[in-house]
């Protein structure tokens, strides 16, 4: 199965928890079921010399193909104010590795405390 990854930006603030629901679908636009697939997620600097954070994973409906990533307030506060990087990793119960979905995470600071 190949997969292009799509490409989709998000705003957050630091030291704010920050969740996605993703639903991982085929060219069909078809559920894939993710019974046997792992999922990973992390974020770093533009130039991937620091690893800021990985994302935790929920498996909220595997047959269904939907997944739940989420960064925590603590997680978020240890980020640079500015444009980080982020993708979504989906491997198969084959091994073989695809990457789903990539983008920035436009990080601005947050005052309330």
């Amino acid at each position: 199965m190949a997969i292009i990854p799509g490409v989709k930006n998000f705003d957050l603030t630091k030291r704010a928890d920050f969740g996605l629901r993703l639903t991982f679908k085929d060219s069909t636009d078809s559920a894939i079921n993710l019974t046997g697939y792992t999922v990973a997620a992390t974020v770093w600097d533009e130039n991937r010399k620091i690893k800021f954070a990985d994302w935790g994973v929920t498996y909220t409906n595997r047959s269904g193909g939907i997944v739940d990533i989420a960064l925590t307030d603590t997680q978020t506060d240890n980020f640079n104010v500015g444009t980080l990087k982020y993708d979504v990793k989906l491997t198969e119960p084959s091994g073989d590795e695809h990457y789903y979905i990539k983008g920035n995470l436009n990080v601005t600071e947050g005052y309330t405390e």
